[in-house]
C-alpha cells in the first residue's frame, strides 16, 4: 500500500496484523499507530521513501508483508513491490502480499504486469 492510501485502508491493516498474530508471527512492526515503524529505505537521488506495511518474524526468519489493495497509482505500487522483492531476495527474507476480498483481480493483474509469479498471496 502506498502512503496516499494509508488512511483509507487503516482497518485492513489492523485486520492483517491480528491475522498474522493468530498465525504465530512475532516481533511485528507495522506502519500504524501502536506499533514500531519498520525500517524505511530512501531512493537514491530523490526524497522517495519505501516502507513495508508489516515486518514480522516466524521461526527465526524475517517476513515482509505489503497490503495489496486497489490504488490510484499502481505504477508506484509496482515499483515498491519490485524493490521489496529484490530486498527480500538479497537478505534472505520472505516477501508476501496480503489481499482481501474485492482486491484479488487487481492484485493478480498487477503481479502479472511486473512478472512476480513467485510471490505468495495471503488472502484474508
Amino acid at each position: 500500500m502506498i502512503t496516499q492510501d494509508k488512511d483509507k485502508y487503516e482497518d485492513e491493516l489492523t485486520n492483517s496484523i491480528s491475522y498474522l498474530e493468530n498465525l504465530g508471527y512475532s516481533n511485528i512492526k507495522a506502519d500504524i499507530d501502536g506499533y514500531e515503524t519498520p525500517k524505511s529505505y530512501l531512493k537514491k537521488g530523490s526524497e522517495i521513501a519505501v516502507t513495508p506495511d508489516i515486518v514480522a518474524e516466524k521461526e527465526g526468519r524475517k517476513h515482509i508483508f505489503d497490503l495489496s489493495l486497489k490504488s490510484q497509482k499502481p505504477r508506484l505500487l509496482k515499483s515498491k513491490w519490485l524493490f521489496l522483492n529484490t530486498l527480500s531476495t538479497i537478505k534472505s527474507y520472505r516477501f508476501r502480499l496480503i489481499t482481501t476480498r474485492g482486491h484479488y483481480k487487481f492484485t493478480n493483474e498487477t503481479i502479472d504486469d511486473i512478472n512476480l509469479d513467485s510471490i505468495k498471496l495471503l488472502k484474508i
